[in-house]
């Protein structure tokens, strides 16, 4: 039998209330405090799996959704 490496992938998805003036200041801030470790994701809403086979010499299979 021959031992493979695979790559899985998730995209989870929270949401988190922050104070701003607009839209621009919000994503900055938002941006701030993510960098700063205020802003970490819990074990969210999953929106995507998906996962590849790592083959020899640096290449994989396409990302199979699962």
């Amino acid at each position: 039998m021959k031992k493979y490496i695979v790559a899985i992938e998730e995209t989870i998805v929270q949401e988190f209330e922050l104070a701003a003036d607009n839209a621009d200041e919000a994503l900055n801030v938002a941006k701030e405090k993510y960098r700063n470790g205020e802003f970490v994701l819990d074990a969210g809403e999953v929106q995507l799996k998906q996962m590849s086979v790592i083959l020899p010499q640096d290449k994989a299979t396409e990302w199979t959704k699962f």
